[in-house]
């Protein structure tokens, strides 16, 4: 007995002694230490723990700097977004509009000035939704190992926002914002229109282009240099009646004029080459009905499936149609006008915590 009271008295200084000392220490260490111990711990916690658990308890620190490094450019991401958009609104507004009242027919003009104010509608209003469209306070139904919280189905926890997304896609540095089920269609509809906006402004402005880079080209060439004269041509340097050429007529309004029209058409095609591309690929994965997260997902269980002999078939496909109908929100033929080809508002299907109910009904299917 008097050997047990020994130990238990020296094991309650080690616990005092040590816990006094990490009480000395500012709140932020102590937390980074627990945080580090619990991570460690993780690796031997039980049985199920594999090679793929220990790889991601050991890259947590790059994921958590990756993290938050994003969650900080966020906003100059976004802020670059408008300052380039602003400055080919400039260049459109102030160079290429005149043009086009002093140069074009009056039905291209209709054309030209209503195409481009609709087009510049739908990326303002779906761009703005987008970014401003995201959190949820609707009580969830499952748990997340992340955040220890509960979420449902199709729901993943984002490290950069630091909370779960229903129905969650991506995190799009560009919007400081994660895509899910309440702006998904914001986001898509401005990758769209920023796409067809950027095709227009390069197709209308080719011409524009070919001649400014022309003419930029003959500015560079026909630069005014040092007269070479008397002596010279005497030895050689020009030949006898060689004279400097005077410099082109180009005020300095011509030459941003044409560095403008450059600026811009090189813009809007590589912006139109990159953008398109995405928007491409997530209308595949729209007409699939599955998000980028579910289509590594549905790919694994596919190949699982398939070692079975069973085939997979993802729960939330209703069918190509069907799907950009669930998407965009159409009940009715005028909602192809009013909800797709116009600004509009409109909450998606659902709250994005049930998805056993297919929300088509009978009636929409004729569409």
């Amino acid at each position: 007995c008097g050997l047990c009271s020994c130990v238990c008295v020296h094991s309650s200084l080690r616990w005092r002694y040590s816990n006094g000392n990490n009480s000395r220490l500012p709140l932020c260490v102590r937390q980074r230490w627990a945080y580090l111990k619990l991570m460690v711990n993780s690796l031997y916690y039980n049985s199920l723990t594999n090679s793929d658990v220990v790889m991601d308890s050991l890259m947590e620190p790059i994921f958590w700097m990756v993290d938050l490094l994003t969650r900080w450019f966020g906003a100059v991401f976004v802020c670059l977004v408008v300052i380039l958009t602003s400055s080919i609104l400039l260049i459109a507004y102030v160079g290429l509009l005149p043009l086009i009242l002093n140069t074009y027919s009056p039905p291209w003009i209709v054309w030209h000035i209503g195409y481009g104010h609709w087009n510049l509608i739908m990326i303002v209003f779906h761009y703005y939704k987008a970014t401003k469209t995201v959190k949820n306070d609707i009580p969830f139904v499952s748990v997340c190992k992340k955040c220890i919280i509960p979420k449902p189905a199709r729901t993943h926890h984002c490290g950069i926002c630091n909370t779960c997304i229903l129905k969650m896609d991506h995190h799009c540095p560009w919007l400081n914002n994660c895509v899910g089920h309440f702006n998904q269609r914001y986001f898509f509809c401005f990758c769209l229109s920023m796409t067809l906006g950027c095709v227009y402004c390069s197709i209308s402005g080719r011409n524009l282009f070919l001649d400014a880079y022309s003419r930029f080209k003959h500015m560079d060439l026909d630069k005014s240099g040092v007269p070479v004269t008397g002596m010279g041509q005497l030895i050689g340097i020009l030949p006898p009646g060689t004279y400097q050429t005077p410099p082109p007529p180009y005020t300095f309004r011509d030459k941003m004029f044409h560095k403008s029209i450059i600026y811009m058409w090189v813009l809007t095609s590589t912006v139109a080459v990159a953008l398109g591309g995405l928007t491409i690929w997530h209308a595949v994965l729209i007409s699939r009905g599955e998000t980028s997260i579910e289509r590594h997902i549905n790919n694994k269980e596919a190949e699982r499936m398939a070692k079975h002999g069973k085939a997979y078939k993802n729960p939330f496909n209703y069918g190509r149609l069907n799907n950009w109908k669930v998407f965009f929100g159409v009940e009715k033929r005028s909602h192809w006008l009013t909800r797709v080809l116009l600004p509009s508002g409109h909450a998606p299907y659902g709250n994005g915590l049930t998805w056993d109910i297919c929300p088509i009904r009978k009636d929409m299917i004729p569409v």
